[in-house]
């Protein structure tokens, strides 16, 4: 396993404010509960909020340190080459639709940071999408093209503003960026002061329709009219949303930047592999920070590996020093690039509202989707024709299940902080070494529906090969569509 330097956090979550949000007991009623304190569930509970509504969030762990919080946060109505593909395959009418949610969504955080007083290092940029190879120029240019056919703003350079060569570049003026972990938590505070209510550290772990909608946690329930499910994938829903998305993890490292330089703007590759830079920040000064390309969650039996090809990139063509946060994140991609956002069944779960599948780009559409669902429950309208449509059918299943790719032979094989599966005739044990040496034994099934967990020998997670869950070192579900923690086990030598 290669050595990692830098610290295993983002850079983003340890500069936050702690949202101290308290943990809720007994028996409580609202109008509208949502589940899920991401940039989704919070855009609607503080878009609900200010239209009046009593509403309730509930989240599993701490506000503003799951996924949202763990992103590249680029506030920008350009997500790669989308804008041309949208045209051809979905037409105009839902293209320019697109748009003007990314485009309002937008201008909705603006206005949100200003209003509320969000401290949260909110800075204008051009976004970038930048290509290395001569055959992509004409793909750049169409997308410029359609971009401005939408009403975006949109120019061609012969030359990204990166230092190292690019054989062209679209660039998105006035786009922006921001510490997306700080924004939640100003977001979650903003709830509270217009009269919403946000608890930590409450799983929700039943839904149960009766005239209202019963919500049960450990120590209570919330009844609600209306019930929000945004966490990341919906842990209950009448709609399959798992079999068309495939789950997809990536590698980020923030460096120190070498004394005096620095990159002007939000940048992404269009080609593979895809990989993403821009400049932020921490305690201690300026930071570099570079994604790498996607995976499939669960399917890599060495993540360790990925970051150390990352920081081998970045140290040939960035002005970087040494490294100093490294960590995982997690998208769901659907096969239209669109997320499912809405009313999934309204007959048969009446009042359930839905928001997964922002294939990486979850800032602006996330924020979009919150927009959304608060104007549909409120007036019954939702802003965007057929936009996100919950019920649509977007072609092939993506998912792309697969076996674990981190089978051993014996727990003798575990060196400190290294794990893996191991079969125990027709059981299968999570096996994991600390640093102090102690083995824990797990059962290696995913909770959520059986899928044996891999290793994640970077993070130190178990992570479902399947269905994109994320489980702690020791089975605590991290995010995903599972209530249960993986159970442990005896190890028998």
């Amino acid at each position: 396993m290669p050595a990692l330097s830098a610290t295993p956090d983002c850079c983003w979550t340890v500069s936050a404010p702690k949202g101290d949000f308290p943990t809720l007991s007994g028996h409580c009623e609202c109008e509208v509960v949502v589940v899920g304190a991401g940039i989704a569930g919070l855009s609607a509970a503080l878009a609900l909020s200010e239209a009046g509504k009593s509403v309730m969030v509930l989240e599993a762990r701490e506000v503003g340190r799951q996924v949202t919080g763990l992103s590249t946060a680029k506030i920008t109505t350009q997500h790669a080459l989308i804008y041309r593909e949208l045209l051809d395959d979905c037409g105009e009418t839902l293209a320019r639709a697109y748009a003007d949610a990314n485009r309002q969504a937008m201008q909705r955080i603006a206005e949100w940071i200003e209003r509320y007083a969000i401290d949260c290092d909110y800075q204008q940029r051009s976004a970038y999408a930048y290509a290395i190879s001569e055959a992509q120029k004409a793909a750049v240019v169409k997308e410029a093209e359609a971009a401005r056919s939408l009403g975006l703003e949109a120019r061609v350079l012969h030359q990204a503003p990166l230092p190292f060569a690019t054989s062209c570049a679209l660039e998105f003026p006035q786009q922006a960026q921001f510490n997306p972990a700080s924004y939640l938590v100003g977001l979650a505070q903003a709830v509270q002061a217009r009269g919403g209510r946000v608890f930590e550290r409450t799983r929700a772990m039943s839904f149960e329709h009766d005239e209202r909608w019963q919500v049960g946690f450990e120590g209570g329930v919330v009844s609600a009219d209306q019930l929000v499910l945004a966490t990341h994938m919906p842990v209950q829903t009448p709609v399959d949303y798992i079999s068309p998305t495939q789950p997809r993890c990536h590698v980020a490292i923030a460096f120190r930047p070498r004394e005096g330089e620095s990159v002007d703007g939000m940048f992404i590759a269009v080609e593979e592999p895809t990989r993403s830079i821009r400049m932020g920040q921490d305690a201690e000064g300026p930071l570099l920070i570079v994604l790498g390309p996607r995976f499939n969650t669960g399917q890599d039996g060495n993540v360790a590996q990925r970051f150390d090809e990352l920081e081998h990139w970045a140290r040939q063509h960035l002005p970087v020093a040494e490294p100093v946060w490294r960590w995982c994140n997690e998208d769901y991609d659907t096969p239209d690039r669109m997320a499912y956002v809405g009313e999934p069944d309204p007959d048969q779960s009446p009042g359930l509202f839905v928001a997964t599948g922002f294939s990486a780009w979850g800032i602006t559409n996330g924020t979009a989707a919150g927009l959304g669902l608060a104007e549909q429950i409120v007036s019954g309208r939702w802003p965007w024709g057929a936009l996100f449509d919950p019920r649509r059918s977007a072609g092939e299943d993506l998912n792309q299940s697969s076996d674990s790719h981190t089978y051993i032979d014996s727990v003798e094989d575990l060196g400190p902080g290294e794990g893996g599966v191991l079969r125990r005739g027709e059981d299968k044990l999570a096996v994991w070494r600390d640093d102090a040496g102690a083995v824990h034994a797990l059962s290696a099934e995913c909770t959520h529906m059986g899928c044996p967990v891999t290793w994640n020998n970077a993070d130190r997670t178990w992570d479902c090969p399947c269905h994109g869950l994320i489980f702690e070192a020791d089975g605590a579900v991290r995010h995903g569509p599972a209530r249960e923690p993986l159970a442990k086990r005896r190890l028998r030598r």
